[in-house]
C-alpha cells in the first residue's frame, strides 16, 4: 500500500487551496461509494482535467478498492486554513483524502496518504506577503529583534506544488532549517510556491522561469528595496529542483551574496526520472507499477525526438507538464552556467538520497573545481530531506512517512557557512 500511495503522490501531486467541505464530501461519496466516475470527474476544474484523465481516475479508484476494500465512512473532517482533510475508513485501512478547490468551487487538487492523526503545528515567525508578476506569495519571515548579523536566507523549493515549509507527510525541512537558523540569529523568508497557492497562474505556456526563477528574483529584489533589509547579506538556499536552478537564478541578479545547494542534481531531470522509476519498480515490482514505468519512459524518450514541440499535448509528456515547460528544462545547462559562478557556495548531499544520488554530488565537485569559494559536504544516512533514516544504503519512499527533523549537524554547518567572512 505504501509503495502504491508513494507512486500516486508523484502522479497526483496537484495540491492547492480548498474552500468547500460539503462538495468534498459529495465528491467522495460519488467517487468511492456510488462509482459514478463521470459525475465525479465533472467536479474537477479544467487545469486538473488537463493533468488527470477520466480513465486515470477510474484506475485510481479501482486500485484503492483492491487494496483497501470499500469505503465505510468519513469519520472526521479537519479544516486547516484553506485545506480540507477528510479522514476516511475503508474495510482494511484508514486513508486521508485531501481535497482542494479553486475560487470557483471546482476541485483543483486531490491528495491521498495513509491516515495520520492531525496535529496543529505551532510555529514562530510573522506572515509576510510579496507580490510577484501579479501573484501574491504568502510566506513566513523570521527576524531577530536586534538584527545584529544582518543576514537573510531565502528558500527555493523542490519540484511540484510546495508549501512554505516544503511539507512532505509530517516532515517540514524548510521549517526545521529556518527555525534552526533563527536560533543562531539568522533571518529567513520562506513562502508558498505559486503552483501550491495559485495553480491557475501556471498555464500551458508557463516554463521553469514562471514556476521558480522569476519569483525568487522578485523576492530578492523586494528585500533589497525594503528599508529594513536593504543592508542585509542575501543567502539563497535551494533544495532539489531549487538547488538545480541555482546557477540560473544567480545569473538573473547581482543581489545574491552566498548560495546553499541541498541535494541538487547535476544530471538532467529526464535522466533522474527514469532512474527514480526504475528504483521504485525494483523495490516492489508489480504489473500496475510496470505500466507506469513504461509509460513514463516512453514520455521521457519523446522529449528527445524531433516531433517534440512546444505545442505538443501535455498528455504525451512526463507528468502532463507542457511542451513549453519541458523545452525550458531541456534548454537549461546548469553545468555551463555554474562554471561562471564566483560566489561562495555550499553544496550538501545526503548519502542515502535515492532521488538525487552521490553521482550528482561528485559531478558538482568537478564542475565547480575552479571555484575556490565552493565547499562540499555529504552526510551518511541522511535522505533527500536531510533527515536520518535506518536504511543502510539508499532510502526508500516510505521513509518519508515517518516524522523526522533535519539533522542538527546540517543546520550547524549551514549556519557556519553563512556566518563566515
Amino acid at each position: 500500500m505504501k509503495t502504491l500511495l508513494t507512486l500516486l503522490l508523484i502522479i497526483f501531486n496537484f495540491i492547492s487551496f480548498a474552500q468547500n467541505k460539503e462538495k468534498g464530501e459529495a465528491f467522495i461519496k460519488l467517487f468511492f461509494t456510488e462509482k459514478k466516475y463521470e459525475e465525479s470527474y465533472a467536479y474537477f476544474d479544467e487545469n486538473f482535467k488537463s493533468k488527470v484523465s477520466l480513465s486515470q481516475l477510474t484506475v485510481l479508484e479501482t486500485q484503492i478498492e483492491n487494496k483497501l476494500g470499500s469505503l465505510k465512512q468519513i469519520f472526521e473532517s479537519i479544516n486547516d486554513k484553506n485545506s480540507y482533510f477528510f479522514y476516511s475508513e475503508f474495510e482494511k485501512a484508514k486513508l486521508d483524502i485531501l481535497i482542494n478547490f479553486n475560487e470557483n468551487g471546482k476541485i483543483s487538487g486531490l491528495f491521498l496518504e495513509p491516515h495520520k492523526a492531525y496535529k496543529k503545528e505551532i510555529t514562530i515567525g510573522k506572515e509576510y506577503a510579496i507580490s510577484s508578476n501579479g501573484t501574491v506569495l504568502n510566506g513566513t519571515i523570521l527576524n531577530t529583534e536586534k538584527n545584529d548579523l544582518k543576514k537573510i536566507v531565502i528558500f527555493v523549493h523542490g519540484s511540484g506544488p510546495q508549501d512554505r515549509d516544503e511539507t512532505i507527510y509530517g516532515n517540514k525541512p524548510f521549517k526545521d532549517i529556518a527555525e534552526g537558523l533563527f536560533k543562531k540569529g539568522i533571518a529567513s523568508y520562506r513562502f508558498d510556491k505559486r503552483t501550491f497557492s495559485n495553480p491557475s497562474s501556471f498555464t500551458e505556456k508557463s516554463d521553469i522561469n514562471d514556476e521558480v526563477t522569476n519569483d525568487i528574483v522578485n523576492v530578492i529584489n523586494n528585500f533589497k528595496k525594503d528599508s529594513t533589509f536593504k543592508d542585509y547579506e542575501i543567502i539563497v538556499l535551494g533544495h532539489s529542483l531549487g538547488a538545480y536552478l541555482m546557477p540560473r537564478i544567480s545569473k538573473q541578479t547581482t543581489n545574491i551574496d552566498k548560495i546553499v545547494m541541498l541535494a541538487g542534481n547535476a544530471r538532467p531531470l529526464d535522466v533522474l526520472i527514469n532512474e527514480q522509476y526504475d528504483y521504485l519498480y525494483n523495490l516492489n515490482p508489480s504489473s500496475n507499477l510496470l505500466i507506469e514505468v513504461e509509460k513514463i519512459k516512453k514520455q521521457v524518450a519523446f522529449l528527445h525526438k524531433w516531433k517534440f514541440k512546444k505545442n505538443t499535448p501535455s498528455s504525451q509528456l512526463p507528468f502532463n507538464l507542457s511542451g513549453y515547460y519541458w523545452k525550458s528544462i531541456l534548454k537549461y545547462n546548469p553545468k555551463k552556467e555554474a562554471k561562471n559562478l564566483k560566489l561562495p557556495m555550499y553544496i550538501l548531499q545526503g548519502e542515502s538520497d535515492y532521488q538525487v544520488r552521490m553521482e550528482d554530488f561528485e559531478m558538482w565537485k568537478t564542475i565547480l573545481s575552479k571555484n575556490e569559494k565552493a565547499i562540499f559536504k555529504s552526510y551518511p544516512k541522511l535522505n533527500h530531506l536531510f533527515i536520518k533514516g535506518e536504511t543502510i544504503k539508499l532510502s526508500i519512499p516510505s521513509d518519508y512517512q515517518f516524522d523526522g527533523k533535519v539533522d542538527e549537524m546540517v543546520i550547524d554547518d549551514i549556519s557556519e557557512f553563512i556566518l563566515q567572512k
